[in-house]
């Protein structure tokens, strides 16, 4: 369906590819190849169109919070937001100072202080938060293979030492519930789960169709719960360059430090574009440039 197109945005944006930098504060993502590139586009209908690099997998990282944030909000509601906020940072996705000025209540669940509250917000509400986490993304993208990369997740652990500081400070604020260790866990853990392209495109399905996954017709959010979720991704997915992404592409989008940048079309589809340098807010590079010619050439936009 979008073969053609997609064929062109590859050749248009081959000058962009490799440019920026591979996330290396993890040491286990910096020797991804900076050249790779993929896209996928899944419509409604459940029917993909993918180029390049797009059944390679990678860790799927920040892209990990619209999860894990949809299985919290499906259980606690609007009740939610008391331990984290909907606002749109302006900082870094892993600053302190922030958290510092607002008494350890995050400015929202997509910068690493909110993830790390939902994250304990599911060991609360799970027996076996990981297992029901791949559980879910299974069922999601109707795929039986998604898994933890031990590796990847032991490098976090390693070297997560900012982390450690923001749930430390949210647990003397008594905005953790559980013991930081198992949160931490959890949450390197989410962040270095392996798909692709073509895994996640049609794993954020269900937000484009107001909720519901497609191929199996479950109800996953309400339509107002999915109408919400969307509006935080259009505003935080992107952390400080939120803005930018939904002045250049015009969807409702979430981006990972492995490359990955997932959004979608209501009503008609989603797309996933992963290639591993970032640019300076730790979106890749390329990634924002073919998701901003997907848009431009097709005319699809939220707005």
């Amino acid at each position: 369906m979008y073969q053609k197109l997609l064929e062109e945005i590859y050749a248009e944006i081959q000058p962009e590819i490799g440019k920026g930098k591979v996330a290396d504060y993890i040491p286990a993502l910096k020797n991804a190849d900076p050249k790779q590139f993929g896209i996928s586009v899944c419509n409604i209908n459940q029917e993909v169109t993918s180029l390049g690099d797009a059944q390679q997998r990678f860790s799927i990282q920040s892209i990990s919070k619209v999860f894990t944030l949809t299985m919290a909000f499906q259980v606690l509601g609007d009740k939610l937001w008391e331990r984290v906020g909907k606002e749109p940072s302006g900082n870094p996705f892993n600053s302190l100072i922030q958290l510092e000025r607002e008494n350890g209540i995050p400015r929202n669940p997509f910068i690493n202080a909110g993830a790390l509250v939902i994250t304990d917000i599911l060991i609360s509400l799970l027996d076996n938060p990981k297992q029901d986490l791949l559980s879910f993304l299974k069922e999601l993208c109707n795929c039986s293979n998604i898994h933890f990369d031990p590796v990847i997740a032991q490098s976090e652990k390693e070297h997560g030492f900012t982390n450690a500081a923001l749930v430390n400070y949210m647990k003397s604020h008594g905005n953790i519930k559980n013991d930081v260790e198992e949160v931490l866990d959890l949450y390197f853990h989410q962040c270095s789960i392996l798909m692709n392209c073509e895994q996640l495109a049609k794993s954020f399905l269900f937000l484009a169709n107001h909720g519901v996954i497609p191929h199996s017709n479950q109800r996953v959010l309400t339509r107002s719960q999915a109408k919400r979720l969307n509006a935080i991704m259009l505003s935080c997915g992107l952390y400080d360059q939120a803005g930018d992404f939904a002045y250049l592409v015009g969807l409702p989008g979430k981006s990972g430090v492995a490359g990955g940048i997932s959004a979608i079309m209501p009503e008609q589809m989603s797309i996933t574009v992963w290639s591993p340098a970032l640019n300076r807010h730790g979106n890749s590079h390329a990634g924002m440039k073919a998701l901003e010619l997907f848009t431009t050439k097709t005319g699809i936009s939220i707005f």
